[in-house]
C-alpha cells in the first residue's frame, strides 16, 4: 500500500492532479491496481527537526489507513504544505480527510462504480 519506487512517484506529479489547502497537497493518479497506495514527501524545509517529519509521516499513514477502502484504485502523494503538532493534529487530519474526499471524486471507482 505504499509508493516506493522513484518511478511510481514521478508518475504521480506528472499527471499533475492536485488538490490542497492550508496543511497539505495531495497528488493523485489512477493505478489500475484494486487497492490505494500511499507516498509521503516531507522535506526538511517543512520542519527542521526529524521528530517533527516523523509525527507528519505517522499522522498521515494512519488517517490513509482508514480511508484506504474508499481511496481504492488511487495512487496518491501527499505533502505537508506547513509543519503541526499535536495542538493542531485533530484540524489537520481533518482537513487531509477532506482532501482525500475531494481527489476521490476526480477518478472513477475501479469496476466502474461510484461512491
Amino acid at each position: 500500500m505504499r509508493l516506493l519506487k522513484t518511478d511510481e512517484y514521478s508518475s504521480v506529479f506528472n499527471l499533475r492532479c492536485s488538490v490542497g489547502n492550508d496543511f497539505f497537497q495531495v497528488l493523485g493518479r489512477p493505478n489500475g491496481m484494486d487497492g490505494a497506495r500511499l507516498g509521503v514527501v516531507v522535506g526538511r524545509r517543512t520542519d527542521r527537526r526529524a521528530v517533527g517529519r516523523n509525527y507528519i509521516k505517522r499522522t498521515v499513514r494512519e488517517l490513509f489507513r482508514h480511508e484506504a477502502v474508499q481511496l481504492a484504485g488511487i495512487d496518491l502523494v501527499v505533502r505537508p504544505r506547513r509543519a503541526f503538532g499535536r495542538a493542531e493534529g485533530a484540524a489537520a487530519r481533518a482537513a487531509l480527510a477532506q482532501l482525500f474526499r475531494r481527489i476521490r471524486g476526480r477518478f472513477p471507482l475501479p469496476g466502474g462504480a461510484d461512491v
